[in-house]
């Protein structure tokens, strides 16, 4: 049976996220009906992380298991035709193989990193082109305090407060690799990158750092709120649609 490694691209605004809910629309249902319809074969998808509702991908990985050995490229064209009217694309498309443990590939238990990017639209007109794809922020922001700030997340670090209150992770504990904030244009871009992250953490330090960029946050500040290991003293969450996963390492 070939394992399939495939590479989403998709727009989040209109899903209940990723994951397969009955009778709400998911990524995951979007993708596991377009392989019913080409090869008739009822499937469960695994992927390399579960988007929220409204969280968008240019790099999802997902891999499918099919009784058939097919060409690579005619699974992809076929689940693209398959999906043409919604908003999820097969980017790219392969044969698994084996990981670096000379393992069997698998896309969510192979993955070595997951990185994310965060898009902030920094000025006083809001969004019409990319509506449901940003964040609109109105107020300047600072970004090389937003930067000096993110760097207090790098690293090993209990994140409790950086943590949903439903999140199933196991522990808080997450080694954070890398937390970047640039400028570009009008934009304010946050990226982030770790082998995993916990239920809602990106949205959760972007919106605290949103608060350093705005000045009404300090990098103390930050720094106290990750200490406190409270969901309490977090800041604001940011919303769904700015965020983006946009690759993940093998």
């Amino acid at each position: 049976m070939p394992r399939y490694r495939l590479t989403l691209e998709y727009d989040g605004s209109v899903f209940n996220g990723y994951q397969a809910q009955d009778n709400l629309p998911t990524v995951q249902g979007v993708v596991e009906a377009a392989i019913l319809a080409f090869c008739g074969q009822a499937i469960r998808l695994q992927a390399a992380g579960r988007t929220d509702t409204g969280v968008h991908a240019t790099g999802q990985v997902v891999h499918a298991d099919l009784d058939r050995d097919w060409p690579a490229r005619t699974v992809m064209n076929a689940l693209n035709a398959h999906m043409i009217a919604a908003p999820v694309s097969v980017l790219a498309c392969e044969i698994g193989g084996l990981d670096d443990r000379g393992e069997e590939w698998h896309a969510r238990f192979s993955a070595r990193e997951r990185r994310y990017l965060y898009r902030i639209l920094n000025r006083p007109a809001p969004p019409a082109l990319d509506k449901g794809r940003v964040w609109h922020v109105k107020k300047p922001l600072d970004v090389d305090a937003m930067q000096a700030a993110a760097q207090v997340f790098v690293g090993h670090h209990d994140f409790t407060t950086f943590r949903d209150v439903n999140c199933q992770s196991k522990s808080p504990e997450k080694t954070l690799d890398v937390a970047r904030v640039t400028r570009t244009g009008e934009e304010v871009h946050l990226t982030f990158a770790a082998r995993s992250f916990l239920h809602r953490q990106v949205r959760s330090m972007t919106g605290t750092l949103a608060e350093v960029g705005a000045g009404r946050w300090t990098l103390e500040d930050v720094r106290a709120a990750l200490d406190a290991r409270d969901r309490a003293a977090c800041g604001p969450v940011a919303p769904s649609c700015g965020l983006y996963l946009t690759g993940v390492g093998y």
